[in-house]
C-alpha cells in the first residue's frame, strides 16, 4: 500500500497540477510531472504533449529520457518523480529501466479509470496495473486526497469535454 503524502510532496504536486493545466489549455490531456534531485531541486519538468507529438508523448517518458541522457546512474537513483497520475505501464517500465528513484503521484490509475467510466468515455486500450507490479523495489507515495485530488479530476473532466 502506498504511503501518505508529505508537505514537500504536496508542493511538488502543485507544480504538476500547473503543468497539467497548461496541457489542458493547449488542448491536451491533464498530465504534468517534475523530476526532483536529492537536494529538492526540480531538475526538469514536462506536461502531456500527445496532441502535439504522438500518443506516446507522456510527461513521464520525457523525464525518463532526459534523465537517461543527462544523469548518472547514481543521480537517477536519487531522484523522485512527482506526477499528477500514477504511471501507465509504458511510463512505469521507462521509470524502472532508467533506474529512477521514488514515485509520488496524485491520482491512481484506478481512480482515473473510474472517472473515465463516470464520464462515459471508452476504456483505455491497455490494462492499468499498480506501478509496484511493474517496477521492482520502488518507493511509492500516493494517491493524494482533498483539494488537490479534486483539482486533477476537474482538469481531466475539462480535457474530456474539449475532445
Amino acid at each position: 500500500m502506498a504511503n501518505k503524502l508529505t508537505e514537500n510532496d504536496i508542493q511538488y504536486l502543485k507544480r504538476c497540477l500547473e503543468l497539467a493545466a497548461e496541457a489542458v489549455n493547449a488542448g491536451d490531456e491533464a498530465f504534468g510531472s517534475v523530476l526532483v534531485d536529492d537536494s529538492g531541486t526540480i531538475i526538469t519538468e514536462a506536461r502531456n504533449r500527445v496532441n502535439e507529438k504522438t500518443v506516446l508523448a507522456h510527461p513521464e517518458i520525457d523525464l525518463a529520457y532526459g534523465a537517461a541522457e543527462n544523469l548518472t546512474e547514481k543521480e537517477r537513483a536519487a531522484t523522485t518523480m512527482y506526477t499528477t497520475g500514477e504511471h501507465c505501464p509504458m511510463c512505469a517500465a521507462a521509470h524502472g529501466w532508467v533506474g529512477l528513484g521514488a514515485l509520488v503521484y496524485l491520482s491512481s490509475a484506478e481512480q482515473l479509470a473510474n472517472w473515465q467510466k463516470e464520464s462515459a468515455l471508452p476504456a483505455a486500450p491497455i490494462n492499468f496495473l499498480p506501478v509496484e507490479e511493474i517496477i521492482k523495489n520502488i518507493a511509492v507515495r500516493g494517491p493524494g486526497d482533498g483539494e488537490l485530488l479534486a483539482e486533477i479530476k476537474r482538469l481531466h473532466q475539462k480535457s474530456w469535454l474539449s475532445d
